[in-house]
């Protein structure tokens, strides 16, 4: 068991998540319940299975956590897609999101990686 917010890859999570809700938070108001929520759960969604998996007793169960990380960001990857080409993402924004969400994916699965060789 580890303390989650001292995890590079969680304080990497945290700042996506922030970032995507400073994002969606100018969405369209016919988008505040749908894509605009989608978006942030998907990103919340990645900060909590990395610390709730910090939080388990073996490196297999963290790992599994983290496999469902890996499914949220991708998750989140295509919802961000889906927002730029709706123009809710201008495309900058959407470019700082791609990076941030590519740069997490390699994160977490060099970390899922070396959890499930031990």
């Amino acid at each position: 068991m580890q303390d989650f917010r001292k995890l590079r890859v969680w304080a990497g999570a945290h700042e996506l998540a922030l970032v995507v809700y400073r994002l969606t938070s100018g969405f369209p108001a016919s988008e505040r319940y749908t894509l605009a929520n989608q978006m942030r759960r998907a990103a919340v969604s990645v900060c909590s299975n990395i610390a709730e998996g910090a939080s388990r007793s073996g490196d297999k169960e963290f790992a599994r956590f983290l496999a469902v990380a890996i499914g949220s960001l991708s998750e989140l990857h295509a919802q961000s897609i889906i927002a730029r080409d709706l123009e809710y993402l201008r495309t900058d924004d959407y470019a700082v999101v791609e990076l941030r969400v590519d740069a997490l994916r390699r994160q977490l699965l060099a970390f899922h990686r070396r959890l499930t060789i031990l």
